[in-house]
């Protein structure tokens, strides 16, 4: 496809604008995928806030967003699995294949990965864009391209579940209702874990928990977290958490109201990358400490459970903006953190 395509690129911090590019060519290997939703990520805000991320610094001109969901409308001649009109989701990272952690199946891991809207990667708030076939994921004809832009954030909440082993029988708390904390809430349901509690100190985040099926919700600001937990819990404490929030007080709140021999399953990067714990009291519950980094095989399964109707991700989208309204769409974001729990762009039909 010939032609030029519309780029949302940051120019500086909280500073967007626009620019003009080619139409990338897809290789042998990949297709072309005519974007339509795209989300917005934490991560894109924190770049947009603050330039950077620990050492991934943002060098402006530079291409934010990497939860995308579109359409094939070209296809490298060695692809077979895939051709035009095929909605897709996008796993954003492309990894080596030849690192002792690809070969392990960890690839995830993978110290050479090319991950979107990672500097200095470009991202995805453009038209069109060129992605390896084996990453491009077919979504079913139930789908939508929206569902299928949320099937990244989704992967990390399924990952967290899957890394603590969540079953039927356990009680679980969710610290943080953010995105990511509730599409952690909505994988723990969809492994079988019936009595879920969030924690948030913004009501709306925890409004938003409740009308997707959390047993309750405790607002941190209101109430001593870990009593509350403990109360609802006859004194024995939770089963396992999903750290979310990446803060001390979250942490801590999780270990000090687990009960014995209880998960915790670290998610939340905090602003410094370093959280301080109670490890004596961690030591004398032989709690077991696991944590992600996004994910790895998911996408697959993830679709299975939108498409099958076990899990409502659509529930999560609070605000939906165009393309062209980028410079208000992150405004809003960064600014109505409250209200505004999950934004998609929408890039284009």
């Amino acid at each position: 496809m010939e032609g030029n395509m519309k780029v949302a690129v940051m120019n500086g911090i909280g500073k967007m604008g626009f620019t003009e590019r080619p139409v990338p060519v897809p290789k042998d290997d990949e297709v072309l995928v005519k974007l339509e939703y795209v989300g917005v990520c934490g991560s894109d805000l924190h770049y947009y806030e603050h330039g950077r991320i620990g050492d991934y610094i943002v060098e402006p001109p530079f291409v934010l967003g990497h939860e995308a969901g579109g359409v094939v409308v070209e296809v490298g001649k060695d692809v077979t699995h895939l051709q035009v009109g095929d909605k897709v989701a996008l796993e954003p990272g492309r990894t080596c294949g030849q690192c002792e952690f690809c070969k392990k199946g960890l690839y995830n891991l993978c110290p050479d990965v090319v991950f979107f809207a990672t500097p200095p990667v470009d991202g995805v708030f453009q038209e069109y864009v060129a992605h390896e076939a084996g990453l491009c994921f077919k979504l079913p004809d139930n789908m939508s391209t929206m569902e299928g832009a949320l099937i990244e954030p989704l992967a990390v909440g399924m990952h967290a579940a899957i890394q603590g082993d969540a079953h039927l029988g356990q009680i679980a708390v969710v610290m943080g209702a953010g995105c990511i904390g509730l599409v952690s809430l909505l994988a723990l349901k969809a492994r079988g874990v019936t009595t879920i509690y969030v924690v948030d100190v913004m009501q709306k985040r925890l409004d938003k928990a409740m009308e997707l099926g959390a047993t309750g919700v405790i607002n941190g600001r209101e109430k001593d977290t870990v009593e509350e937990i403990l109360k609802l819990t006859d004194g024995r404490g939770a089963d396992l958490f999903i750290e979310t929030a990446g803060t001390d007080i979250t942490s801590q709140q999780s270990i000090r109201a687990a009960c014995k021999a209880a998960t915790i399953v670290f998610v939340g990067y905090s602003a410094s990358g370093d959280i301080t714990i109670p490890m004596g009291a961690a030591l004398d519950k032989e709690l077991t400490f696991k944590t992600i980094f996004r994910y790895r095989h998911i996408y697959p399964l993830a679709i299975n459970a939108v498409s099958s109707g076990k899990i409502n991700i659509k529930g999560i989208v609070t605000e939906e903006f165009p393309l062209d309204d980028i410079q208000n769409a992150m405004d809003s974001c960064v600014q109505n953190k409250a209200d505004i729990v999950k934004a998609v762009i929408k890039i284009q039909k």
